[in-house]
């Protein structure tokens, strides 16, 4: 490749280049405290929106009689664009610069976030929707490709650990915030509250992100590869939007065309991506391909991949699964729904903060442990569930979610800083952008299929024995979780 040999290329936060000693390689700012807490509330921002909907669905179709097929699309048209745009969006970080891209996303996602408070209809708000997964593909990246090169070593694990803490909590805080807003109409505003608080949190990460957020970019940046993007797009965009508008829609035609679209896009990437890597060795510079095969072969990247697939193949179709429950199955508003999820993410937090100390001493051992106790805690919430459906609500699974987001805080941190371990510092946006994307496309699978099998079964079988089926099928997700963490090397000291 034309930029493997490339080094961080660093500005101050005032845009102008650093003066270095000749002969001697840059070297990338160390990220303070302040910028820390910038990047990961930009982080929080996508991440808490992907969920925050969950709850305020029945209100949506309250107000705007959106229907079944238009309120998938307003959860599946911000997941398809997040995920379809995350990868391209980690390499202009790379090519222009992490905190350019950081602050024209936030400004985006903003902007976007307000065009969906003010959506005067179901299909206005569904552009917008699309519009605000665009912009949040162009920040988020650029946190963890930040971290990548601003850090190392303990503060590079410490890091990781607040930024998947983060992560995690944003799924359950999402849908809280989202029960409490909606709860409290702020304003009269009702489920428009959702979105328009998003605004002032992004004018004051734009404020922080100038002062504490340090530029970093590649040397030697090559051109975008066009084809690659295309592919790639089309590839996610096959498989999404079919399996999660199918159900909705009755199946038509159009679903069909897509998914069988779906192998010869997938193919045709990856062997364009290839010919372009061989090309890059060859000598033709600024041929280096959107998603490098050579990464993929890293073995940090694949196994700690492998492991993201399952989880986040199931933690998404539990938390759109669960939001359903709770509202329609156990007749809950929106705010008793949203605190449901607190006991949670509390201990989501406190596995994420605990997980670097208990690797550096049990290792592999500490990410295994995380996911046995998540498949213990999701047993416990099929069996409250299953024989407490009448009995204590939504309360009676509280403690055995509470243990399974312990579990999930100690998984997702150490499997994030293992995808991230060996990548170089060069390729930090890519590699980001590359983890994100899988994270991201695989949690908008979970709500495609597991939350599509849910609400097929409930119509036959009613709500509590689907929720069973269900809970049954993802713990199958757990199973080849554990299994695959068996496999996950040690990170490296220095990383």
């Amino acid at each position: 490749m034309s930029d493997t040999r490339t080094t961080p290329h660093v500005t101050g936060p005032a845009g102008t280049t650093a003066a270095r000693p000749p002969g001697k390689a840059p070297s990338s700012p160390a990220l303070t405290p302040l910028g820390l807490f910038t990047v990961l509330t930009g982080a929080a921002l996508p991440m808490v929106d992907f969920f925050i909907v969950n709850v305020a669905l029945p209100a949506i179709d309250h107000d705007l009689h959106a229907g079944p097929a238009l309120l998938e699309m307003v959860v599946g048209g911000y997941g398809v664009a997040y995920a379809v745009l995350l990868v391209l969006g980690g390499r202009l970080g790379d090519m222009v610069g992490r905190r350019r891209l950081f602050l024209w996303g936030t400004a985006a996602f903003g902007v976007t976030s307000v065009a969906c408070g003010l959506a005067p209809g179901a299909w206005p708000l569904v552009i917008a929707r699309i519009a605000q997964g665009a912009a949040s593909a162009l920040m988020l990246p650029q946190v963890l490709a930040t971290i990548q090169a601003t850090t190392s070593g303990a503060a590079r694990a410490r890091a990781l650990s607040f930024y998947s803490g983060t992560a995690g909590v944003s799924a359950s805080v999402g849908q809280v915030l989202g029960g409490v807003l909606v709860a409290a109409d702020v304003a009269g505003t009702g489920w428009r509250s959702i979105f328009l608080v998003n605004a002032p949190v992004a004018a004051v990460a734009l404020l922080l992100a100038g002062r504490a957020m340090p530029e970093t970019r590649s040397a030697h940046p090559t051109r975008v590869d066009v084809r690659g993007t295309v592919l790639l797009s089309l590839s996610l965009v096959s498989l999404l939007v079919p399996l999660t508008e199918g159900r909705a829609t009755g199946w038509p035609v159009w679903s069909w065309v897509l998914l069988a679209v779906f192998p010869f896009a997938a193919v045709a990437f990856a062997v364009t991506e290839r010919r372009l890597e061989r090309a890059g060795r060859a000598g033709n510079a600024g041929r280096t391909p959107l998603v490098p095969p050579s990464l993929l072969r890293v073995r940090s990247v694949r196994t700690g991949l492998t492991v993201l697939v399952p989880f986040s193949l199931g933690w998404g179709g539990f938390m759109f699964v669960l939001a359903v429950v709770l509202q329609e199955g156990l007749r809950l508003g929106p705010l008793a729904a949203g605190l449901a999820l607190l006991p949670m993410c509390l201990t989501f937090f406190a596995g994420s903060l605990a997980g670097p100390r208990l690797f550096g001493r049990y290792g592999r051992r500490a990410v295994t442990a995380g996911a046995l106790i998540q498949g213990v805690g999701l047993l416990g919430v099929a069996a409250a569930f299953f024989w407490g459906w009448d009995g204590p609500g939504a309360w009676g699974p509280c403690a055995a979610m509470a243990v399974q987001g312990l579990g999930q805080g100690l998984l997702l941190p150490l499997t994030l800083r293992t995808v991230l371990s060996e990548v170089p510092v060069e390729q930090a946006g890519v590699g980001s952008g590359v983890m994100v994307t899988t994270q991201q496309s695989f949690m908008a699978l979970g709500v495609a299929t597991l939350g599509s099998l849910f609400l097929t079964l409930s119509e036959s079988m009613g709500m509590r024995d689907a929720l069973a089926v269900t809970l049954g099928v993802q713990l199958v997700t757990v199973v080849a979780t554990v299994l695959l963490t068996l496999r996950m090397p040690h990170p490296k000291a220095n990383h």
